[in-house]
């Protein structure tokens, strides 16, 4: 049976016909999907972690009881699972573990741009590399298979390109995997000092098992054809050259990336007069064919620079420019806002109309430091938010009066709550405010441990984040209602003003939930082109003529422009208040 599938879809259909058990992840895109269509097997059982180290620590786990399992994460999450993996790589395997990184050339969905192939490199784990779907399927497969015959983890690396498109994949059984014996191992399992330095003999030794392994797998081919360009790659980057030179040149198509096999690559450079090497971001295959003493033309023509094309390969080697199509007329940029009743806007706008600094944090309220809102100074990574705050407090007390952090209900249980612990146990008098939207809404609402629901869609024990906080010392929680502005800007003053740490939980499911009933859409009558409501940055409202005009499109009827008109200009359409 052949299916068309998207990259992600394949490699959960991999995990499938493996005999995968545990599935454990946290969502990030571009990666998210594996593990929703992972759900759909009941024969896996597949979760939503709090994080990313959590969910590596639960492959583990899974691992050393003898069953097949595996976690996922996008590049970012990969630094905040690097700290079990690389331990990981030296206490081996019972059953396979396998993990999929997804990184994100072009930054389409990041906040940077970072090649997860150092991060094998460094753990000294091999990294399967598949170009298309059916290779995502293929090589998730064979992952388990490498994973158990040389006591490793393996890394599958995607791309937003690769994890997003579709192609066709032949699907097979799934093959039942009886769960291996555990045997106590304390020499193996336990690192401490004594243990580990042997694990690290057995982790070089099979480094160079690997390597041997890499010059004869059939994960790594070459394609003949005309002998005087030959064509290093991998991944995405393959179908780009592959479709942009064709049968021009020759390639050597790395499934395996780590180890790079070296016999392999000099043999293929051997047959070619000039060698290209397409890799996207750093340039780690270029520079092992360097340190091998072979030429190449690599990054000084490509650049380590976002994600490449077609047209690139194209207009690089074959000088091939790209016809541009001209409009008629400028067309206007369409940048990613709130949406219409984002719960977060009522927020953003208050600390913006009070001028209150903004420590911020990873999801959908980042885009609150976009204009007109124009409301947070910073963004680091994961509930830095929290933790920044109180260093800009400790570090500038006086300013504690007009600075706040926003953070997620989801990314709070990620990352956040450490954070919070810190300001109560280090005593800032900083003032959080918690987003909760009830859904981790960035990467398309899944669920986390406050929403009471879990990825299978059953009922389970919910996070109450009131409790939470305090429980580790936060005197001062509040919950207010971010469509109230009067209630909100109020609850930020008082929490400001307080001598002590406080939580505000501004709480208020996303307007994109289909279980959210919205009211009729808004009208304008009689507008004073005071430009009042546009501060909010509502994508339904606009500027038409110097009036204000609402789209019954888009507007879902939250109410909040009415609450910034100071002329009652904006009403139900039946004249009342909404």
């Amino acid at each position: 049976m052949k299916k068309l599938m998207l990259g992600n879809e394949a490699v959960a259909r991999g995990l499938y016909e493996a005999g995968v058990t545990v599935v454990s992840s946290y969502p990030g895109t571009p990666s998210t999907e594996i593990t929703e269509f992972s759900a759909n097997y009941d024969e896996l059982y597949a979760e939503w972690a709090p994080n990313e180290k959590v969910a590596a620590e639960v492959a583990f786990g899974a691992s050393v009881a003898g069953a097949r399992s595996f976690f996922a994460m996008k590049h970012v999450g990969l630094n905040v699972a690097a700290d079990p993996l690389y331990t990981m790589s030296y206490t081996g395997v019972n059953g396979g573990c396998v993990m999929a990184v997804a990184d994100d050339p072009g930054m389409h969905s990041s906040q940077n741009e970072q090649d997860s192939r150092h991060h094998a490199i460094a753990a000294k784990v091999p990294m399967l590399e598949p170009s298309d779907s059916s290779e995502c399927l293929a090589f998730t497969k064979a992952a388990y298979d490498i994973s158990e015959q040389f006591d490793t983890p393996v890394i599958i690396r995607l791309s937003t390109r690769v994890s997003h498109s579709q192609s066709l994949c032949e699907l097979s059984d799934r093959v039942t995997i009886p769960n291996k014996p555990y045997v106590k191992n304390v020499a193996k399992y336990v690192m401490m000092p004594a243990m580990a330095k042997g694990r690290h003999i057995f982790v070089e030794e099979r480094t160079n098992k690997l390597r041997e392994y890499a010059e004869n797998s059939p994960l790594n081919c070459t394609i003949y054809n005309d002998s005087k360009v030959g064509v290093i790659t991998s991944g995405a980057a393959y179908c780009y050259a592959a479709e942009a030179l064709g049968e021009t040149v020759s390639y050597l198509k790395l499934g395996i990336v780590n180890p790079l096999p070296e016999k392999l690559i000099l043999d293929f450079t051997a047959k070619c007069d000039k060698i290209y090497v397409i890799e996207e971001l750093d340039g780690i295959i270029e520079d092992h064919c360097k340190t091998l003493g072979i030429e190449v033309i690599g990054k000084e023509l490509f650049g380590l620079l976002g994600e490449f094309s077609q047209e690139i390969i194209s207009e690089k080697i074959l000088g091939k420019t790209p016809e541009n199509v001209d409009f008629p007329e400028n067309i206007p940029v369409r940048p990613p806002v709130m949406c219409a009743g984002c719960p977060h806007r009522g927020v953003f706008y208050c600390l913006s109309k009070n001028k209150i600094r903004v420590s911020g944090d990873i999801g959908c309220y980042t885009l609150g430091a976009s204009a007109p809102l124009s409301s947070v100074d910073t963004t680091l990574c994961m509930g830095a938010s929290v933790s920044g705050l109180h260093g800009m407090n400790k570090a500038d007390p006086e300013g504690a009066a007009k600075t706040v952090a926003v953070i997620g209900d989801s990314t709070f249980m990620h990352s956040g709550i450490t954070g919070l612990v810190n300001i109560a146990y280090n005593q800032s008098n900083s003032t959080v405010i918690v987003l909760d939207n009830s859904i981790t809404g960035m990467t398309g609402h899944q669920q986390n441990p406050s929403t009471g629901v879990n990825l299978k869609g059953d009922v389970t024990a919910a996070v109450n984040i009131e409790s939470l906080c305090k429980a580790i010392g936060i005197k001062r929680v509040r919950v207010v209602d971010p469509y109230n502005l009067a209630e909100t800007e109020a609850a930020i003053h008082e929490e400001l003003a307080a001598p002590e740490a406080s939580v505000i939980i501004a709480r208020r499911p996303c307007a994109l939930l289909k279980y959210v009933k919205h009211k009729p859409a808004l009208v304008i009558n009689d507008c004073k082109g005071c430009k009042m409501c546009l501060k909010l940055g509502c994508p339904a409202i606009s500027n038409k003529d110097g009036k204000a005009v609402i789209d019954s499109v888009q507007c879902v009827g939250c109410g909040i422009c009415t609450e910034v008109c100071r002329f009652g200009c904006i009403k139900a359409k039946d004249g009342g208040v909404n």
